[in-house]
This record gives structure tokens, sequence and C-alpha cells, in this order.
């Protein structure tokens, strides 16, 4: 690494104000530290970048290895389940006498009516009503409530 004290900061200063001058030091300043800054900036965008791809290896390894558990499970639930058929089999096959075993199959679920009227209305307010009781029956828009509601010229 670079070893710079501020001994070493403050010759480069002063050469840099006799060599550019007093004018033009303040320019260049400020053009060094907007170029630094945006080094500084693609230096942590590519560190970022980096680290982003790392976590994303990481996390294909995680998910290859869930996969493989998740097969290995299944796997595992087949084989039982082909096992406890083959008992169940052999245990009901005195009970049935001479026909097949047939699985339990589930029945279909019956059919019901929902018990309503859905083509009634059920809380519509006559228009009777409305107009009696001073409800508002239709809706004005911004522009219509403008010229209903503006003051009559005094002509």
């Amino acid at each position: 690494m670079l070893d710079i004290g501020i001994s070493k900061i403050a010759l480069i200063g002063v050469v840099a104000l006799i060599v550019i001058g007093p004018e033009k030091l303040p320019r260049v300043a400020r053009t060094l530290g907007t170029m630094l800054g945006k080094a500084q900036r693609y230096v942590a965008d590519v560190k970022a970048e980096v680290n982003r791809s790392m976590d994303l290896d990481e996390l294909k390894k995680m998910k290859e290895t869930m996969e493989d558990a998740a097969r290995g499970v299944e796997q595992s639930v087949q084989s039982s389940a082909i096992d406890f058929e083959k008992d169940w089999n052999h245990t009901t096959a005195g009970l049935m006498g001479d026909e097949s075993v047939k699985p339990w199959e589930p029945l279909p679920p019956s059919y019901k009516h929902p018990g309503k009227k859905w083509r009634l209305k059920q809380t519509a307010m006559p228009q009777w009503y409305k107009s009696q009781s001073g409800t508002r029956t239709r809706a004005l828009s911004g522009a219509a409530r403008v010229a209903r509601y503006r003051p009559k010229p005094l002509n």
C-alpha cells in the first residue's frame, strides 16, 4: 500500500499550488474529488456484484440440497406406501373371500342449494324514500357541482 502521511500530503499540496496556480486549484480539486467519488462508486458496484454472484451460487447449492432431500423423502414415502399396501392386501384377503380387494374411494360431495334468492335485491332503498329523506340519487362530477352551486350574477 501507499504510505502517505500528513507531511507528504502537505508537500503535494504546495507543489500543486505552485504548478497549477491559486486561480485554477479549486476547480482542479473539485474535478479530482468527483473523479475519486466515481472511482469509489465503481469499486463498490463491482464488490456488490461479486457478492451477489457468490450469494447466488450459495442459493443454487442450497436449492440442490433441498431438492435432493425432497426426492429422498418422496422415495421413502412411496416405498413405505407400497409396503403398507402389500401388508393391507395380505391382511384383508381372508375377510373378503375370493373377491379382489378394492381400495376405498371417497364419495363425491352432494349438491347443497345455497338457500337464498340471488335475483332479489335485499338492501335496495325505494326511490320515494330517497326523495323524501333528501338522499342523493345521482353523483355529480366536479364540474357539474361547480356549475350547480356557483353563485348567480347580481345583474
